[in-house]
C-alpha cells in the first residue's frame, strides 16, 4: 500500500478535521454535501462515535473555528526513499517548520513542490456494499463513463478505483444507483519504488514515525519495498 496508518484515535482526528473542511467549503447539511456524506460513512466505518461526527460539524459551524487548510509536503528520506505528507492545519507555519525538521533530524530533506508528488499516481478508492446478483464485469462498463479504472468483489463488498480527480462523478453513479457506500479514501500509490534492506528500512521508519506522531499530518506515502531475504 506504501501508506501508513496511525492508530485509532489519530484517525478519528484526521476524520474530524476531514469533516471540518468539508463542512467549511460546502456547508453542514450531508444532504447537500457530497464530501460531507462520504466522510460521514468513513467514519462509520472507522467506528468514530457519532457524538464526536455531529461536535466536529457543530465546531465547523462555529464562527471562532479557525480555519483549516490542507497541503502536501514533499520530500526525502533516508536512503533516498520518496515521501509525501498531506497535513490538515490551522497554522501552516507550525506545520512546515516541524515537517522540516523530522525530515532534517533522519538525514532526509524537504523538497520543493512537484519534487518528488511524479513518483506518485492520485487515486480514489471506494468500497459499497455488494448486491444480489450484480455482476462485476457489466458493473466495470457501465463505469468507465464515471471514471472508474477497475472494479472487483472483495468477500461481500465492491471495490472501485478511479483517478482522483473522478472521484465527483464515481460518488454520484455510486448513489444515483442505490451503492451504500461504506468508505472513500484517496491514496497516492507508488509507480516507481526502491528496495531497502531491513537496516536501511528501520532507518526510514524511524522518519515516517516521527510525521504519524504530529497531529497536523493526516497520511504519509512513500517508495520503500523492504528487501526479500
Amino acid at each position: 500500500m506504501f501508506k501508513r496508518w496511525g492508530s485509532m484515535s489519530k484517525t478519528f482526528t484526521r476524520i474530524s478535521k476531514e469533516i471540518i473542511i468539508a463542512v467549511k467549503s460546502g456547508g453542514p447539511d450531508p444532504s447537500n454535501n457530497s464530501r460531507l456524506r462520504v466522510l460521514m460513512q468513513n467514519a462509520r466505518a472507522a467506528n468514530m462515535p457519532k457524538d464526536t461526527v455531529m461536535g466536529s460539524i457543530k465546531k465547523a459551524s462555529g464562527k471562532d473555528q479557525a480555519d483549516i487548510k490542507e497541503f502536501v509536503y514533499e520530500g526525502y528520506a533516508p536512503h533516498g526513499i520518496a515521501v509525501l505528507v498531506e497535513t490538515a492545519s490551522d497554522n501552516l507555519t507550525r506545520t512546515v517548520a516541524n515537517v522540516r525538521s523530522y525530515f532534517n533530524r533522519t538525514g532526509g530533506s524537504l523538497g520543493t513542490s512537484g519534487s518528488v508528488s511524479f513518483l506518485f499516481e492520485h487515486k480514489c478508492i471506494v468500497k459499497v456494499k455488494g448486491k444480489p446478483g450484480i455482476d462485476i464485469e457489466e458493473m466495470e462498463l457501465s463505469m468507465i463513463d464515471a471514471g472508474a479504472q477497475e472494479v472487483f468483489a472483495e468477500e461481500e463488498n465492491i471495490i472501485i478505483s478511479g483517478e482522483f480527480e473522478d472521484f465527483g462523478t464515481i460518488q454520484k453513479y455510486l448513489e444515483d444507483n442505490s451503492f451504500e457506500i461504506i468508505t472513500a479514501e484517496f491514496e497516492r500509490i507508488a509507480t516507481q519504488t526502491k528496495e531497502l534492506t531491513p537496516d536501511q528500512a528501520a532507518e526510514v521508519e524511524k522518519t515516517l514515525a516521527r510525521f504519524e506522531d504530529d497531529d497536523d499530518v493526516t497520511n504519509v506515502f512513500h517508495n520503500m519495498v523492504y528487501q526479500e531475504n
